[in-house]
């Protein structure tokens, strides 16, 4: 078989992607509206349809349905907005700013959200035409067209999921958490300057600006499974990825705390080792098994095959018991350590606590009892939402096959 150039199988992967289905969609959608808008309409050019089919179309079906509607209001209000004042001034400065003043202020009061500029652009676009009347309603049903093509678009062709795209912001996270606890591991042999330390402090504190990507990539993911009829337990999906990033925000929020508790070591021992030999041996030791169980716990939350996601488990699961094991024979040394040198023994005590709080967090079991709890309750809150959609399921069921 000829073998294919590296070129065109990055532009195959590109155009296989999220992203690049989005872009064929959008495209596709545009072209399609335009083509009904020429055909219905006596316009010449009605681009007002595939503006609209554009922007309707949006990344995930659920914002599509959401948002389409507040686009076409706020279109339909800037024409009807255009025509009043066409009817009443000419077009001027002072009439073009009482019209941008107006279109901002009703957009408000109409409710269109994050369009209410749109309202100000309708209104300005039909407003500068000689025959406002016969145009304003052209944008309307050029509108109408672009929105109807755009929802039917999405619904006969479901956008594509981004489960994918957030489980590698969320496996890249716990990537950087798992570096930055093998070199704090690296740290604690021997003497720590404060500098260094402090440096590694910095770097957990940035890991805030990294989970609020990573909550909008999310976000996104989570829009793309609702509604979306190409996802089967699209609830389930949801809750396993949002209680994953919770539990790594967590662990990011005590990585934090524990690189302030090895800072102010450094601070007391400047000219000492933070801790003796034994001891930084099994915390290198320790840190190495936590940043395992960080990365396995990671691939857990992402994987959507079984077999991959118990071989997830089983590697989390043996990382927990190793970093147990090697926790407590740090707990025993430091207990001696601190009787010989009770020098700062509370900052002992809260590594201790640090490490305990992490492998709490990544307990499969508790895990588990969480993503139950939760299911539980957004169940019973979707149901609270759609009392008369309960029932009439609850009907449907009683009734025999």
């Amino acid at each position: 078989m000829p073998r294919v150039s590296a070129p065109v199988v990055k532009l195959v992967q590109r155009t296989t992607e999220p992203a690049g289905v989005q872009t064929l969609r959008s495209t596709a959608a545009a072209v399609i509206a335009y083509s009904v808008a020429v055909w219905l309409l006596p316009e010449p050019a009605p681009l007002t349809a595939p503006l609209t089919a554009l922007l309707v179309v949006q990344v995930t079906l659920y914002a599509t349905l959401t948002t389409g509607i507040r686009r076409v209001n706020s279109v339909i209000v800037g024409v009807l907005i255009a025509i009043g004042f066409s009817s009443l001034v000419g077009l001027s400065w002072w009439s073009l700013g009482l019209t941008i003043f107006t279109s901002l202020l009703i957009g408000r009061l109409v409710r269109v959200n994050e369009f209410v500029p749109e309202v100000a652009i309708s209104a300005m676009l039909v407003l500068g035409v000689s025959q406002v009347a016969d145009t304003a309603w052209d944008r309307v049903w050029e509108t109408l067209i672009g929105a109807v093509v755009g929802l039917l678009f999405n619904l006969l062709l479901a956008p594509p999921v981004w489960v994918g795209s957030a489980g590698s912001s969320i496996e890249s996270l716990a990537a950087r958490m798992g570096t930055m606890l093998r070199s704090m591991g690296e740290e604690v042999v021997g003497n720590n300057p404060v500098s260094r330390a402090a440096a590694r402090l910095h770097e957990a504190r940035r890991l805030d600006h990294d989970i609020v990507e990573v909550d909008a990539s999310l976000r996104q993911a989570e829009e793309s499974l609702t509604l979306n009829p190409r996802v089967r337990q699209g609830l389930l999906h949801r809750v396993v990825l949002r209680t994953g990033l919770d539990t790594l925000e967590i662990c990011a929020v005590v990585l934090r705390v524990l690189s302030r508790t090895l800072t102010d070591l450094a601070k007391a021992r400047t000219e000492e080792s933070l801790f003796p030999a034994d001891v930084s041996e099994l915390l290198q030791e320790l840190f190495g098994r936590l940043a395992e169980a960080i990365e396995s716990f990671a691939v857990l939350v992402t994987t959507q095959l079984a077999a991959d996601a118990e071989a997830a488990e089983e590697r989390l699961a043996d990382a927990l018991v190793r970093s147990r094991a090697t926790r407590d024979r740090v707990a025993d040394l430091l207990l001696e350590d601190v009787q010989e040198h009770p020098r700062q023994w509370q900052l002992h005590g809260a590594l201790l606590a640090e490490i305990d709080r992490v492998l709490a967090e990544l307990d499969i079991e508790e895990r588990t009892k969480r993503l139950g709890e939760e299911l539980d309750r957004r169940s019973g809150e979707a149901h609270a939402r759609h009392p008369r959609l309960r029932a009439l399921l609850q009907r449907l069921g009683r009734q025999p096959a």
